[in-house]
């Protein structure tokens, strides 16, 4: 079957071994098939392709600053939790895609507002945002939820977690897992420190994702703070405030098996 009209997708791989042979096997399937597959990444495509791991996934989805475009992996990496399809099944889901026997889901992200005592920043994740100590040291935080004061942390940090990154540093240190679908936010405490100054609670809390969450940093400790953003690290000096939201904007990718989610959650960790 030959495409009548120009249709791009583009294509992106990390640059192991495994991922450009695959590269090179699924863009010469793909024009075959009258496929465009441009140099460049073009904003015109209908599909992105991403060749790897969860990590090239996450590193495609902030280079190119949260597309509109849907997105589809091919796993040549390890876990591969986003890339769904393997390289040997290339042709079945080329078919698939052909016969738009594919669902359309979205992905929540979690934006941050961070603000120091000079400005306002806004970052996004599709996983996670982390609060960390600088060289591991502890950090001390006052957290409130939509407002009203929750508790006052001390630990190595805390993640804030969106239901599509429940399963990855969040659930590595104990957080809950969270259907996709559900519009949430999860706060996850890194090593908390219960004492007479700090009552820091010891398990995750869900919030729902219409609820802020904020955090300050205890004056004397703002400049000890390191955000990490889908494993991004990023410094800021004179932290004052972080509110995490669930903001309008998402990302999309391509679903092929309905029962995707509960089969990967199986085989991936069970």
């Amino acid at each position: 079957m030959i495409l009548d009209n120009k249709r791009i997708i583009n294509v992106i791989y990390n640059y192991n071994s495994h991922s450009k042979q695959t590269y090179n096997i699924l863009v010469d399937k793909l024009k075959k098939k009258g496929f465009v597959i441009p140099k460049k990444y073009d904003d015109k495509a209908e599909l992105n392709i991403c060749i790897g791991g969860d990590g090239a996934f996450l590193r495609a989805v902030h280079k190119y600053q949260f597309p509109s475009i849907p997105f589809i992996g091919i796993n040549t990496g390890h876990l591969g939790f986003f890339q769904e399809i393997l390289p040997e099944n290339i042709d079945e889901f080329i078919e698939k895609y052909m016969n738009k026997d594919y669902v359309i889901e979205e992905i929540y992200l979690v934006k941050s507002n961070i603000c120091t005592q000079n400005n306002c920043f806004e970052l996004y994740g599709v996983n996670e945002i982390v609060i960390k100590g600088i060289q591991s040291k502890v950090v001390h935080l006052e957290i409130y939820i939509d407002g009203n004061h929750l508790e006052k942390f001390c630990g190595d940090g805390v993640i804030i977690s969106t239901p599509v990154g429940s399963t990855a540093y969040n659930f590595s240190s104990g957080g809950s897992i969270i259907y996709p679908s559900l519009k949430t936010l999860q706060i996850t405490p890194l090593s908390p420190i219960s004492s007479r100054a700090y009552r820091s609670l010891s398990n995750s809390t869900v919030v729902p994702g219409e609820i802020p969450i904020t955090v300050r940093p205890e004056y004397r400790y703002e400049n000890s703070i390191l955000i990490v953003v889908d494993g991004f690290e990023i410094k800021y000096d004179n932290i004052t405030e972080i509110t995490f939201t669930v903001p309008p904007k998402t990302i999309s990718r391509l679903n092929f098996d309905k029962n995707m989610y509960w089969n990967n959650l199986k085989s991936k960790f069970l």
